[in-house]
């Protein structure tokens, strides 16, 4: 029979493909009442770790079982798959969960599963999970479920009463690759789950007419995560797919995981991972339609086959294409404009507002609003500072900004 730490490290390999594991977004909660056991709240003393690709991990992330029934191309858990099993019993979970809480190890718990029996039967038991935590050890941590849409409604619902948030994964951005690569998945059903989720969501949001609070229901909302590199989609498909999730199903977030090739591997899927910075700059693209006022054809367009460029960033590049906007006077421009300058943050463009009220702001006030001048100089005008006509209009800017070429050496 298998031990917990076998099982742990089986368990915990098979979930690290997933992307969507942060913490931000739900309600407050702690135990500092005498009552219950954990907390939300941010500086509790919990100890991070980084993936070797650079993820930060807070949570306990795993697989209640990594057997499935679905074989999905793209998973390593598949069907088909020649890797070993494992599978935690209810009562398993709950206790690591508790245990490393209790160690300062994790914030929560990040709960998935394979596929076994039925889609029920599984969500059945992932919900148990999060019922014994909340109803039986008043566990008041984070406690994100990743959701089943083959499931019933029941089950959904039971989730987002104990889960802070819920997602479901679209796995990829086109419903032809989702058709070719996981013909056990139906995109129709993941987007009238979402749908339905949202409804849910609304209700609990809503401000009650009585005293009478609706039910909570996963108050950090819903994500979801797709995978880049497995199929042809461009970054410009990717980010659509995402402009019309946020939209239509007020998801919180949307990840991106770069493929990783599996062991065995259909030949439909490509022979190597994309470059980790396709990931990176989908993500920047991703903040600047959620927090900059950036739609999608404005960071896509114009780009090679849709493809955004990777030596630079997308807000650069949206720059370096709109040289007529530019140079841009902080002293009176609006906040959506300070924005689509190329480093300015939102926090710098609160501490530009906040400066330029009381005074004039001058080069060697960049550096105290954390804002880098090298990048941003090109493109504002400053009280001592207005750069030259033929700096923006030459072709050679964009050089100026991509990362120097380096000699590899040998190591020694």
């Amino acid at each position: 029979m298998m031990d917990v730490q076998r099982k742990l490290e089986i368990l915990a390999d098979a979930a690290k493909y997933d992307a969507s594991c942060a913490s931000s977004g739900t309600e407050q909660r702690d135990s500092s009442d005498g009552r219950g056991l954990g907390s939300t709240a941010p500086g509790m003393g919990i100890c991070h770790s980084y993936a070797p690709d650079g993820r930060c991990i807070s949570l306990l992330k795993v697989l209640l079982t990594n057997a499935c029934n679905y074989d999905c191309l793209y998973c390593v858990n598949r069907a088909s798959s020649n890797v070993p099993r494992a599978r935690f019993t209810i009562d398993e979970v709950v206790k690591l969960t508790l245990d490393f809480y209790r160690r300062n190890y994790i914030e929560g718990l990040f709960l998935s599963s394979g596929i076994i029996r039925s889609a029920d039967y599984t969500m059945e038991q992932v919900v148990s999970v999060a019922r014994k935590l909340r109803e039986e050890h008043h566990f008041r941590g984070y406690i994100h479920l990743k959701t089943i849409p083959e499931a019933d409604d029941t089950l959904i619902a039971e989730a987002g009463k104990y889960a802070d948030r819920i997602s479901i994964n679209i796995e990829v951005p086109e419903e032809t690759s989702l058709a070719k690569l996981a013909p056990e998945k139906n995109v129709r059903a993941i987007r009238r789950t979402m749908g339905r989720l949202r409804l849910k969501l609304d209700e609990a949001a809503e401000k009650p007419a009585t005293k009478t609070r609706p039910p909570r229901f996963a108050p950090a909302g819903q994500s979801t995560q797709m995978i880049v590199g497995a199929d042809g989609a461009s970054d410009q498909t990717i980010l659509t797919t995402s402009a019309n999730l946020y939209g239509a199903y007020r998801l919180k977030r949307v990840y991106y995981s770069a493929f990783s090739p599996i062991p065995d591997a259909s030949r439909a899927l490509p022979l190597i991972a994309p470059p980790l910075v396709r990931e990176h700059r989908l993500y920047q693209a991703d903040w600047l339609m959620r927090f900059y006022g950036f739609d999608v054809g404005e960071i896509a367009d114009g780009h090679e086959n849709g493809m955004l460029p990777l030596d630079i960033d997308p807000k650069l590049a949206w720059a370096l294409r709109n040289r007529q906007r530019f140079p841009l006077d902080v002293a009176s421009a609006s906040r959506e404009e300070l924005l689509r300058v190329p480093g300015f943050g939102r926090k710098a463009v609160d501490r530009i507002i906040a400066t330029r009220r009381i005074t004039s702001i001058r080069v060697a006030d960049l550096a105290r609003l954390h804002i880098p001048r090298n990048k941003a100089l090109p493109f504002i005008v400053l009280s001592d500072h207005r750069p030259s006509a033929r700096l923006l209009d030459t072709a050679g800017l964009v050089e100026r900004f991509k990362p120097k070429a380096t000699q590899l050496g040998f190591g020694f």
